[in-house]
């Protein structure tokens, strides 16, 4: 991965400072993920405080799968890396914004971001195509 400075707090600063954090009542934060350099907004997903906690001391993303109940480090199947540069969190305390350096697309649907419909005078409008295909992303 490229070398970008990124701001890495201590395990004491962690632990300390998720307590901040106001997780909705199924223990869990809304997380948007923002290209660092460019600002394109690339998706937005679920953590809970082992995902959050995790992404803060490793520095590589790491949501909580609704679906499956479980960790979920982005790209561990896809390869689709996400590098947290930094996290900034709103001021209710109840989401978190992830400056992150994406490898890759960040959609499961092979797209850059998953924010690839807008809409339009005659409804939702797909305005990016895919990169590549989901089966090349998860084998099949």
């Amino acid at each position: 991965m490229k070398d970008i400075e990124s701001i890495r707090p201590t395990p004491e600063a962690v632990e300390r400072e998720l307590e901040r954090v106001a997780f909705d009542a199924s223990g869990l934060i809304c997380g948007i993920a923002q290209q660092y350099d460019t600002g394109e907004v690339l998706m937005v997903a679920w953590l809970n405080r082992d995902a959050l906690k995790e992404t803060l001391l490793l520095g590589r993303v790491c949501y909580w799968s609704r679906s499956r109940g479980a960790l979920w480090r982005k790209g561990e199947t896809s390869g689709q890396v996400q590098r947290l540069v930094e996290a900034r969190l709103d001021c209710d305390g109840d989401a978190v914004l992830l400056l992150v350096d994406q490898t890759g697309v960040a959609c499961h649907t092979g797209r850059r971001s998953c924010f690839y419909r807008r809409f339009g005078q005659e409804g939702l409008e797909t305005i990016s195509d895919p990169l590549v295909t989901p089966e090349t992303l998860y084998g099949g």
